[in-house]
């Protein structure tokens, strides 16, 4: 059994502490020492990816002494037990299985009596098979015209994740003639939310699939409400439009008003359900089961990368090892994730989700106050977009913000047009390289507006192209990345007790229950 201390307690981390960094950017990433240190830092990845870290403020003295700190948190074991089945989730008393929805890494893990390798593998086949008689015909409207529409009603983990994967594989899968279905997603309880989508889509040929593990969260059964209410109005049977997302024991599993219902359970915390039913269904119904299962294989072999104990050959450790000395060692407490990818838009929105709600937190595992920074602001935007918005902060405001880029030497469609000597993907591709070197090398100026400092550190994820397999190891990476300083910070990354108090509250407000602050804001609101 690994052993779980903070951070602050491990001899390693102390001599990290006292390490002084002697790293400059501006000197190391200038000239061929920059050019050799581009081919010496990076770590292979699944999906054809690689991660580089030849921007970030670290040597081979710093790497060193992280190894050390990642053997004494006992990174890799602790890993293993979370896929052998060990209650890692303390504060809910749970096992953490999404792993097991995309391979197994380990021994056959037997919880409630059934072998959950073997169910998540069940329902991504029952998803499958549905999928098939959808796009073959064999399930119609009661007209018999086929479906052209899948419309995903969830929130949080049941929306960003599931969202930011169609989105990533839309355009890839229309050029290769992969696309079977429009998929839509409908997440906040605003009424404006609902009525946008139901505007842009022909109801009586849409499936809309309601996403709630529990079968009682507040903002999705809401709308599923106000979508029930229109394909009522609109003279169609309701129970032929719906299909559910659920688990076995929550009232919606066995209710007849869906025409068909995907299990998941609580194993799975919603941030991490993208590759279980939650995900499977809207993106199998979208670009075929295939797809899908490629999308998987990208995640399980990135996972398996994730046991590698050396963390030179173990991209999300390094990612996690470095995050955590840039937090804990340099004080950097945000991080940018800039995605160089139209497609990746949303992919920030669901890391943020995922990251923020997994280690926001100021008690370890037992539930005993830190004394030490945790998890980090992230937020980002896709380039080039990001570079006209918030770039002129990171480049020369006060803070430093560490940087994520991804990118890849091809577009999805390959459909490009040359203008003033380049394509538009050439373009792209030269604005990463220049922001990266940008941001480590600086530029200096006379005049001290114009004068950049420089050493501000970053990564690239870089690939050929974002394929299924491409999309599935980067969205692994982070997942893994998020579970290893979950680790050595000792906090537990799989509950999020911080978004259940607003829901208490907005429960009373509903009932009228309020008093001082609360009842005024809600007399404000016209409650």
């Amino acid at each position: 059994m690994a052993s779980w201390k903070n951070l602050d307690t491990l001899q390693s981390f102390q001599e990290l502490q006292k390490m002084e960094n002697n790293v400059r950017l501006t000197e190391v990433m200038a000239g061929e020492s920059g050019a050799a240190r581009v081919a010496k830092y990076t770590v292979p990845m699944a999906g054809g990816l690689s991660y580089h870290y030849a921007a970030k403020k670290v040597d081979d003295t710093i790497l060193s002494k992280l190894a050390d700190l990642a053997k004494e948190a006992e990174l890799t074991e602790k890993f293993a037990e979370l896929y052998n089945g060990a209650v890692i989730n303390t504060g809910e008393k749970r096992l953490v299985l999404h792993q097991l929805t995309r391979g197994q890494l380990g021994n056959p893990v037997i919880a409630d009596g059934v072998d959950k390798f073997e169910f998540y593998k069940a329902q991504q086949k029952k998803i499958a098979e549905f999928a098939a008689k959808v796009h073959s015909g064999e399930i119609t409207n009661e007209k018999g015209e086929t479906f052209t529409t899948v419309v995903q009603i969830g929130i949080g983990g049941s929306d960003l994740g599931p969202r930011a994967i169609y989105l990533a594989l839309e355009n890839w899968a229309a050029a290769n003639g992969l696309k079977k279905m429009d998929a839509k997603f409908i997440s906040n309880v605003d009424p404006d939310d609902a009525v946008a989508v139901l505007n842009s889509v022909d109801v009586s040929r849409s499936l809309f699939i309601v996403v709630s593990k529990s079968g009682t969260t507040l903002e999705t059964l809401t709308n599923e409400l106000f979508v029930k209410d229109a394909l009522e109005k609109a003279g169609l049977d309701v129970s032929k439009h719906m299909l559910a997302v659920t688990s076995e024991t929550s009232p919606m599993a066995k209710n007849s008003g869906y025409l068909a219902a995907f299990f998941m359970d609580d194993y799975i915390g919603g941030r991490y359900s993208s590759s279980s039913a939650v995900g499977g269904a809207v993106l199998s119904l979208a670009f075929g089961p295939e797809v899908f299962a490629r999308f998987l294989d990208g995640m399980a072999a990135e996972d398996k990368l994730a046991t590698e104990q050396d963390p030179l050959k173990n991209p999300a450790m390094l990612d996690a090892l470095i995050g955590v000395y840039e937090r804990n060692i340099l004080g950097y407490a945000v991080t940018a994730l800039l995605p160089y990818s139209q497609a990746l838009s949303r992919f920030p929105a669901h890391l943020q989700q995922a990251d923020m709600e997994s280690n926001g937190k100021s008690v370890n595992r037992f539930g005993e106050p830190v004394n030490y920074k945790t998890g980090p602001v992230l937020f980002g935007e896709p380039g080039t977009n990001g570079q006209h918005s918030f770039y002129q902060l990171l480049h020369q405001g006060t803070d430093i913000i560490p940087l994520q880029f991804i990118g890849f030497k091809k577009s999805q469609t390959e459909k490009d047009v040359e203008v003033q000597g380049s394509t538009s993907q050439i373009k792209l591709g030269a604005n990463v390289a220049a922001q990266m070197v940008a941001f480590a090398c600086g530029k200096q100026d006379e005049n001290p507006n114009k004068n950049f400092d420089g050493d501000r550190p970053s990564s690239f994820i870089i690939g050929e192209q974002l394929t299924p397999e491409a999309c599935g190891a980067l969205l692994s990476h982070f997942e893994n990345k998020i579970m290893f300083q979950g680790f050595l910070w000792n906090v537990n990354s799989f509950d999020q007790e911080g978004v259940q108090l607003g829901k208490v509250l907005a429960k009373r407000v509903l009932a009228h229950d309020t008093d001082g602050a609360l009842k005024a804001f809600s007399d404000l609101l016209g409650i």
